[in-house]
C-alpha cells in the first residue's frame, strides 16, 4: 500500500495513525456486516484470542494488552451491528 499524500517513503506518525483509524473503521464495518449475514463470526473471533500475541521481543511486549484491544473491538462490533 502506498500513501500518495506523503511525499517521503517513510510514513510519519500522523500517516500511521490515519492508516490505523481507516483500517479499524473498515475492519469494524466488515465484522458487523459478516456477523449480520453469517452469525457466529464474532464468537469465532473471540474464541481465537488465546492464540493472539504481541510479536515484540523487548520490554514493551504485552500479549494480554493485545488481546484486550481485540476484545474491545469485538465488543464494539457486537454493540454497533448493522441495524
Amino acid at each position: 500500500m502506498t500513501d500518495t499524500a506523503t511525499p517521503s517513503a517513510t510514513p510519519t506518525a500522523t500517516t500511521v495513525r490515519r492508516r490505523e483509524i481507516a483500517t479499524e473503521h473498515l475492519l469494524f464495518k466488515l465484522m458487523e456486516y459478516v456477523e449480520d449475514k453469517h452469525p457466529g463470526l464474532l464468537d469465532f473471533l473471540e474464541n481465537s484470542l488465546d492464540h493472539l500475541g504481541d510479536p515484540a521481543a523487548g520490554d514493551d511486549k504485552d500479549d494480554e494488552q493485545v488481546r484486550e484491544i481485540a476484545r474491545r473491538m469485538i465488543v464494539g462490533a457486537r454493540r454497533e451491528g448493522t441495524a
